[in-house]
C-alpha cells in the first residue's frame, strides 16, 4: 500500500471525470463554468491504466467526482471499469443530483456502491439561492430512489454557510430522524477566488460538534477506508451526522486519499502546489511503471495543508477537483 514519510497509508482515490459543472454555487462557481477553458478528460483506455496502477499500490476505494460527474457520457463505462479492476472494493460518486434519477439504476447496475449528493439547504428557496438551481426536489427524489435500489451508503453534503444554512441546522436533523442517510456538514474552504465570500460566510464546525455532543450524539469509530468526516450517531435517530472540519487541529493526520484531475494530473493534496502530469504512463498503458512512480511521489506529500496561513495552493475553485 502507498505510504508517505509520515506513515500515512493511502487506499482511497478521488478521480475527477470532468471539470464541467451545471450548477452555479455561490461558494464555488458563482458565474458558472467557463466552457472555453474545458480540459480534455482522460479516455477510457487511459482511465483503465490509471485504475490498474492505483490498484497495484493498494487502492481499495474510488470516488468519482467532477465538476459534475453525470455530465460525462462515459460515466457508466468508468464505473464498470472500477468494478472490473481487481482490488477495488468500493465505488462511490459525488453528484449534485440534477437529472440523476434516470441514470442512477444504470450506474448501480454497473457497480456503483455509494452515493453522496449535495443539499446545501432543505429549503427550496435557500437551495436555489446557493446553487442557482431550482432542483432540490430532484435531489430528494434521488435519495429515496438510491435507498429503494438498495444502496447501503447514501449521504448528503451541505457546505456550512453562516448567512444561508447556518440557521437551518435543526431542519437537517429533522430530515434524518427517520431516514437512513448521513448528513455531512462541510466547513467552507478558502480557494484562490473566494477570499471575500469566505470571510463573510465561513462557519466553524466545532460549535456544531459541541451542540451535538450536548444533545446525546456519540462519535463513531472511523473505518480504514473512510474519508475525513467525524461521524456521529444518536439512539433516537435512524440517520447519522458527519462533520468535515479542515480547519481543525490534526485534520490531515488521518489523510488516506490522493486525487487525480480529469485531465490526468496527480494532486497529493487538495490545497497543494504539485499537480504532476501522469499521462506519459497512461498513454503508454504502463500501469506497472505508474505504480512505481506513485510509490515514489507519495513520499513528497505534505504533513498538512496550510489553510490557516492562507495558503490555498493551486486550487482555483472546488469544482476543479470535486473537493
Amino acid at each position: 500500500m502507498l505510504q508517505d514519510s509520515f506513515n500515512r497509508k493511502f487506499n482511497y482515490l478521488r478521480l475527477s471525470v470532468t471539470e464541467v459543472c451545471n450548477f452555479k454555487c455561490n461558494y464555488c462557481l458563482p458565474d458558472g463554468y467557463d466552457c472555453q477553458t474545458r480540459a480534455r478528460p482522460l479516455s477510457i483506455a487511459q482511465t483503465r491504466t490509471l485504475l490498474a496502477a492505483f490498484a497495484m499500490v493498494g487502492t481499495q476505494k474510488v470516488r468519482l467526482t467532477g465538476g459534475e460527474p453525470t455530465l460525462r457520457k462515459e460515466l457508466p463505462d468508468i464505473v464498470a471499469l472500477c468494478k472490473a479492476t481487481a482490488g477495488i472494493e468500493s465505488i462511490a460518486m459525488t453528484s449534485n443530483g440534477y437529472h440523476l434519477k434516470k441514470k442512477l439504476p444504470i450506474l448501480i447496475d454497473a457497480g456503483l456502491s455509494a452515493l453522496n449528493l449535495s443539499a446545501d439547504s432543505l429549503n427550496p428557496y435557500t437551495f436555489s439561492q446557493i446553487t442557482g438551481s431550482d432542483s432540490l426536489h430532484e435531489v430528494l427524489e434521488c435519495i429515496d430512489l438510491a435507498l429503494a435500489l438498495g444502496l447501503k451508503k447514501v449521504k448528503l453534503n451541505a457546505v456550512l454557510l453562516k448567512q444561508y444554512n447556518g440557521p437551518q441546522l435543526q431542519q437537517f436533523l429533522n430530515f434524518i430522524k427517520d431516514k437512513p442517510v448521513t448528513f455531512r456538514f462541510i466547513e467552507l474552504m478558502r480557494t484562490q477566488d473566494n477570499a471575500d465570500y469566505f470571510s463573510a460566510q465561513h462557519l466553524a464546525g466545532s460549535g456544531i460538534r459541541m451542540d451535538l455532543e450536548k444533545s446525546g450524539w456519540q462519535l463513531l469509530p472511523k473505518r480504514t477506508d473512510a474519508g475525513p468526516a467525524l461521524e456521529f450517531c444518536h439512539p433516537d435517530y435512524v440517520g447519522q451526522i458527519g462533520l468535515i472540519m479542515p480547519y481543525s487541529k490534526d485534520f490531515c493526520a488521518s489523510c488516506n486519499r490522493l486525487r487525480v484531475s480529469a485531465e490526468g494530473k496527480l494532486h497529493l493534496c487538495l490545497f497543494g502546489e504539485a499537480n504532476e502530469d501522469l499521462t506519459p504512463w497512461l498513454n503508454d498503458g504502463d500501469a506497472k511503471g505508474l505504480a512505481l512512480h506513485l510509490t515514489q511521489q507519495v513520499l513528497n506529500k505534505w504533513q498538512g495543508h496550510q489553510l490557516k496561513q492562507g495558503n490555498v495552493g493551486l486550487t482555483q475553485h472546488l469544482a476543479m477537483l470535486g473537493g
